[in-house]
Formats: C-alpha cells, sequence, structure tokens
C-alpha cells in the first residue's frame, strides 16, 4: 500500500507516474544485527518488485543464510516463485566487489560500516547507505528521572546494544545526574568505581579499537572477564561515570556497557551530543519535559531518529508508531527504509485524451 501511483490530469492530457522495480538489487548486511537487516530489506524489496542477492558479513554467514533459506520457504508456500532471495554461501569482500560490478545488479543496499558504505557509493551503482552511529541520550533538570533511567537501560539492553539505534551513551545536566544515576541503579544494572572502570577498559579495549569479543555479550559475561563481582544474575548492563573523551563515550561499543558524564546544563548537554554522535546523524534521544530544549536538540542533532521521553527502539515502531526498518539510511539520506526506496519512478504521459472533467 505504501506504493502509490499518481494521475495528473488537465489540458494536455494525462499523466501517470509509478514505482517499478530496479530488477536485482545486492544487499550487504553486517554482523551486528543480521536477522533482523535480512527480514527488513527483503519483505520491502520483494515487496516492490525485485529480487535480492545477500552478501552477509562472513561472521554472521551460517544464521544469515539459514534466514534466507526461511524466508523462501515462506515465499513458496504462499504461491511465490523460487530463490527470489538467496545469498553467497561463503561470503566475502571479494564476492561483494565481484556483485557491485555484476551488470545485473542495479541498487546496492548497504547495512555496515564506513568502509563498506562508502565502498558502495563509489561503485558508479544507485547506492542506499546505511553507516554507523553512536546515539546519546541526553536528561535535563526537568526529566522524569525514573521513567528516564527505565526507558534508557530497556534502550541501551536492547539486543545487549549491538543495534545501531541503542543508546551508546548518557549526559546528564549537572544538578540531576546523581539523581538520574541512583534511579537506573534500581534497575538491572551495576555502577563501576573507577578501578572497576580501569579494569573494564583493560578488557573490552584493544588500543583504538573495541575488542570483538564482546560485542553483543552479557553483561554478565563482561563483567565476570575483567574481574567484577557482587552482581546479581539479572545484570543487564554496566554503568560507568567518566569524561566525554573517555573511549567508552568516544567509540560504539556495541556492548551494555554504557558511560554517563555531566555538562552545566541542557544546553552544553545538546552541544555534547553533536560532538559525541560524530556527525553520523542516526540516531539521538532526549529526555525532557522542556519543548524547547527537545526542539533544540531535534534541529541541532539532525538525526534521522529522534526519540523524545522513551527508549530509542520507539523510533523502529518498538512501542512507538510507524514502521520498522534495520536499514537507516543517514549517509544517503532516505532515513528509516521501506519498500518506496527499493523502487524507481517511471512516468507515462498520455496528449490529449482521458481528461474525463
Amino acid at each position: 500500500e505504501i506504493l502509490q501511483t499518481v494521475a495528473y490530469t488537465g489540458d494536455h492530457g494525462l499523466m501517470l507516474t509509478e514505482r517499478a522495480p530496479y530488477g536485482v538489487i545486492l544487499a550487504i548486511t553486517p554482523t551486528t544485527n543480521p536477522t533482523e537487516t535480512i527480514l527488513c530489506n527483503a519483505i520491502g524489496m520483494v515487496a516492490a518488485g525485485n529480487s535480492v542477492v545477500f552478501n552477509v558479513h562472513p561472521s554472521a554467514a551460517q544464521t544469515c543464510n539459514w534466514c534466507v533459506h526461511l524466508l523462501n520457504e515462506a515465499i513458496q508456500s504462499a504461491g511465490g516463485p523460487k530463490d527470489v532471495i538467496v545469498s553467497v554461501e561463503r561470503p566475502t569482500i571479494e564476492s561483494a566487489n565481484i556483485l557491485m560490478k555484476h551488470p545485473l545488479v542495479r541498487l546496492i543496499v548497504v547495512t555496515g560500516g564506513p568502509a563498506v558504505v562508502k565502498a558502495a557509493m563509489n561503485s558508479g551503482k544507485k547506492a542506499i547507505g546505511a553507516g554507523p552511529g553512536n546515539p546519546p541520550a541526553v536528561v535535563d533538570e526537568t526529566a522524569n528521572l525514573e521513567k528516564a533511567a527505565n526507558a534508557i537501560v530497556r534502550g541501551a539492553t536492547l539486543d545487549n546494544n549491538i543495534v545501531c539505534i541503542a543508546e551508546k551513551e548518557i549526559i546528564a545536566v549537572d544538578s540531576i545526574a546523581s539523581k538520574l544515576v541512583a534511579q537506573l541503579q534500581k534497575e538491572p544494572v551495576l555502577l563501576l568505581d573507577a578501578r572497576q572502570t580501569k579494569d573494564l577498559e583493560k578488557v573490552i579495549l584493544e588500543g583504538d579499537h573495541v575488542n570483538k569479543e564482546f560485542v553483543g555479550k552479557d553483561a554478565g559475561v563482561i563483567a565476570a572477564a575483567a574481574g567484577i563481582r557482587g552482581h546479581g544474575h539479572d545484570l543487564r548492563m554496566l554503568l560507568c561515570e567518566v569524561d566525554e573523551q573517555h573511549p567508552f563515550v568516544q567509540h560504539e561499543l556495541l556492548m551494555p556497557v554504557i558511560p554517563i558524564f555531566r555538562v552545566r546544563d541542557a544546553v552544553e548537554g545538546i552541544a555534547a551530543a553533536l560532538r559525541v554522535e560524530h556527525g553520523f546523524h542516526h540516531t539521538a534521544t532526549m529526555h525532557s519535559l522542556n519543548i524547547d530544549n527537545m526542539a533544540s536538540m531535534a534541529r541541532v542533532c539532525n538525526c534521522s531518529i529522534f526519540v523524545k521521553n522513551e527508549a530509542s527502539y520507539a523510533g523502529l515502531a518498538l512501542g512507538g508508531e510507524g514502521y520498522t526498518s534495520f536499514t537507516i539510511a543517514s549517509p544517503t539520506g532516505e532515513g528509516l527504509t521501506t519498500a518506496v526506496h527499493f523502487t524507481r519512478e517511471r512516468r507515462c504521459t498520455l496528449k490529449e485524451a482521458f481528461r474525463f472533467v
């Protein structure tokens, strides 16, 4: 129903604009939320009349290939043709490059890091690129702190924080920061002291990079690896109070380790959010009862998704309105992709006829 035909009539006749498929789409998907991306991509792409070749992240190949198999079974059971969706059994960078250059591939859709998005955009073909994020959660002095803490924990722990829209750092106005931390500790959250934070750094960072071994792991597993004890079995998140320049703030950790830092006021918090989001224009959240502050952050951060007073995943229509997509194309401007983005516009004009009124 999202693929609408538009008709214009006038003194010179009739013009129709329709959405047409590209044909064959190459979809490159990440290791962090692989099956969700395949499901959203496949449904939208096939609904738009395309067939799809998936070149998935090698680390998620087995899961993704099984997901493609299940989708094909569903299509055939509904009366559709075989192999509308296919995937490379053993995907590599080389297979992705070959497919990008294949003459039958008309559109490239990439959900991943900056390098693969750049490669797609330099392919000479139409590309939709969904790059990284580092979503800040700003909490000002007017916020309902109990609700804010609960929402932040729910959002930041979705799939153990591997989803690109999940809260990655908390920016709290100083006057309420301690109260917010106290509210966060009422959730299944462990606040680390300075020594424990240092121990954690040694485990989850490798120089200037995140240790991939802990991406998407449970908070308890990460805590145990850092020698941190004294937490319950229901632990969902590790909280560290740091400064803005700390690597936990500057890097997208993709694990339930969330830094918090303090700012003087909402204006400073919004400015800090813009800095730590690194210009990805992906996702940001704010907890506030001040409409001017929320409007200011929406304008300044200029993100594809901006959520106010709820967990970040409300921006994916999970507990919020709208539709769901895990390909959020900030670099190329489409935002949350739908079947419309997987079509091209075609116009047909008839001169001096079919004007009925």
